[in-house]
């Protein structure tokens, strides 16, 4: 074995002692999809993610976020395995209270969400991961990132051999599914590159495509301005109407793309792929009443160590309003509807908001012009 091919063995080493599922090396190389990548931008597809497009030139090529980079230490974590669909605006699928923070219609959040803040849970490794590399290579540079940096972190996990990219855009792990958390570490130091994912592992199937709810995918694209995930977590602004009943009762995040992956399906393989307990379900969504009734001191309380952090109060009753809109299309609830119409009234509830509640009713009453009509 060269001395390159046992540093590189050392250093995945670690990686595994530090507790992730993968890992592997990427070489620190210019991106392979600058010109869909400038395409994607120009179309407006990033919605108001403005970071990306003031970033696009950081985008294409690792070596500009740190100069002389030569390799890209890939890893992830496993948040969950052989996870199905779930029932639409009920508890979750094993009925424990604490799941949903309260006995009425709920709005689900993301498996990601659901355990501690990945952000803070990779970071604390990958840093220490770069103290160590960085006492035994005091030449060289070692920056941790996780979702922070300018890295098109999906393509360099699949060169680092992690996994393959699938047609929603998500990294597949292959003989275990897309419930994947990725960190890096880019560095100076030269490390010998892991074997890439080069096959196709998606075959003819389009079962994503054709089961997100707002038709955000593409073959290998992902409108992100249409995507729940987006509308949810990172969209600042009033929801397009039309886009209400796709949402159906998710209020941070979307697994809908995952959930019908064949490659997520349970299987006997999967039963061996262990998930980071850090990531352990704490909760699978909110009691849309006590969300729509939350005052700032309750979102940061009901956020304490998640990555839900990042929307805001006025964001979540936004999101909580149009799930409420979505399960009342569904059966009858006083108690949600009489809300909503409170909250329409309230001169002083945020603007977005009271335009939201309002658009809500203006769908209910539609529907129910409609429905009499009929």
């Amino acid at each position: 074995m060269s001395e390159l091919e046992a540093v590189t063995d050392g250093v995945l080493r670690r990686c595994r002692e530090l507790g992730f599922a993968r890992a592997g090396i990427a070489p620190a190389e210019a991106t392979a999809y600058e010109a869909e990548l400038r395409q994607w931008l120009a179309a407006g597809k990033h919605g108001e993610m403005g970071y990306l497009k003031r970033h696009e030139e950081l985008l294409v090529d690792p070596r500009r976020v740190m100069p002389g980079a030569r390799s890209i230490v890939c890893v992830a974590d496993r948040y969950a395995v052989g996870e199905g669909a779930e029932a639409f605006g009920r508890k979750g699928r094993d009925g424990a209270k604490g799941n949903c923070e309260g006995e009425g219609p709920r709005g689900r959040i993301a498996r990601y969400a659901r355990g501690e803040d990945y952000h803070v849970v990779m970071k604390k490794r990958l840093h220490q991961l770069c103290d160590e590399l960085g006492g035994r290579f005091p030449g060289e540079q070692f920056r941790a990132c996780v979702d922070t940096a300018p890295l098109l972190e999906r393509e360099y996990a699949r060169r680092a051999g992690i996994g393959a990219i699938g047609k929603h855009t998500l990294l597949i792990e292959p003989g275990v599914g897309s419930y994947l958390l990725l960190g890096e570490v880019l560095t100076t130091l030269e490390l010998a590159p892991s074997e890439p994912v080069e096959r196709d592992i998606c075959g003819r199937c389009r079962r994503c495509i054709e089961a997100c709810p707002t038709e955000a995918i593409a073959l290998w694209s992902v409108d992100a301005s249409r995507c729940i995930s987006y509308l949810t977590i990172e969209h600042r602004r009033a929801i397009d109407g039309d886009l209400f009943s796709g949402m159906g009762d998710r209020i941070f995040g979307c697994d809908v793309c995952q959930e019908v992956c064949p490659h997520n399906q349970p299987t006997l393989s999967k039963g061996e792929a262990a998930i980071n307990p850090a990531y352990a379900r704490r909760r699978e969504g909110f009691d849309l009443l006590k969300v729509l009734d939350w005052r700032e001191e309750d979102r940061r309380a009901a956020f304490v160590k998640s990555a839900m952090r990042r929307a805001t109060l006025e964001m979540m009753k936004r999101n909580a309003l149009i799930a409420a809109g979505n399960i009342l299309a569904e059966r009858d609830d006083a108690a949600l509807e009489a809300r909503i119409a409170a909250i329409a009234r309230d001169k002083g509830e945020d603007p977005m908001v009271r335009e939201t509640a309002r658009s809500v009713l203006a769908r209910r009453r539609v529907a129910g012009e409609e429905e009499r009509a009929s």
